[in-house]
């Protein structure tokens, strides 16, 4: 039964990463919509908040991969001035969009449909944030992606990425530990924060100055 979980597991993690974007949606839609993801409802107190904030400074911030919008609705209202969450799956911004309203955010949080890997922001960010959604980049991906977006970041502007580095034996995670990696020798690491109870962690980089 494990094999054959961890197999399911697998597969599903390489169509998500790998597979066309409308075959990602369909999968995103329905997990959405039958509840898979309600656990993620209420993620106050997460560890990624005190960094998100403190480098937001009451700026903008740029979510990609934002789900339900509990970022969007959890972090200090005074702590930033306007967000953008943008995700593949319309079930999760419906959800998020409905959230906003009703804890009137309504007129700072903003969101659109897309596959974030490709998607094409307007203006600038003091904060770009992956919650959990760098998961699903191909490692070969990762720094033409952040490469792209770097010219979305304001002169101030930082890379928020949150994702579990650890298991619950401190043993590392494969995956996320070349990630960081990956990300490590091409920007300028500014900050890492590990929760080593849960296996969380945060790391924050920006763009290193072009010679």
């Amino acid at each position: 039964m494990y094999i054959v979980s961890r197999t399911a597991r697998f597969v599903r993690g390489a169509l998500l990463s790998y597979g066309p974007r409308t075959l990602k949606r369909y999968v995103w839609n329905k997990e959405f919509a039958v509840g898979t993801w309600n656990f993620i409802d209420n993620t106050a107190g997460d560890c990624v908040y005190p960094i998100l904030e403190k480098y937001a400074r009451n700026g903008s911030v740029l979510d990609l991969g934002c789900g339900p919008g509990n970022t969007a609705n959890e972090m200090g209202v005074n702590s930033y001035s306007s967000y953008l969450g943008v995700d593949i799956s319309e079930e999760a911004l419906a959800k998020a969009v409905r959230r906003s309203n009703s804890s009137g955010r309504g007129n700072k949080n903003r969101f659109e449909a897309g596959d974030f890997i490709a998607f094409k922001p307007e203006g600038r960010f003091d904060v770009i944030l992956f919650r959990e959604s760098m998961y699903h980049v191909p490692l070969g991906k990762i720094k033409p992606m952040l490469d792209n977006y770097s010219s979305h970041l304001t002169d101030r502007g930082v890379f928020v990425v949150r994702m579990y580095l650890t298991h619950p034996n401190g043993e590392p995670i494969r995956r996320p530990t070349r990630m960081v990696e990956v990300i490590g020798k091409s920007f300028g690491m500014i900050e890492k924060a590990h929760d080593s109870k849960t296996g969380a962690g945060v790391i924050v980089f920006s763009p290193r100055p072009h010679a």
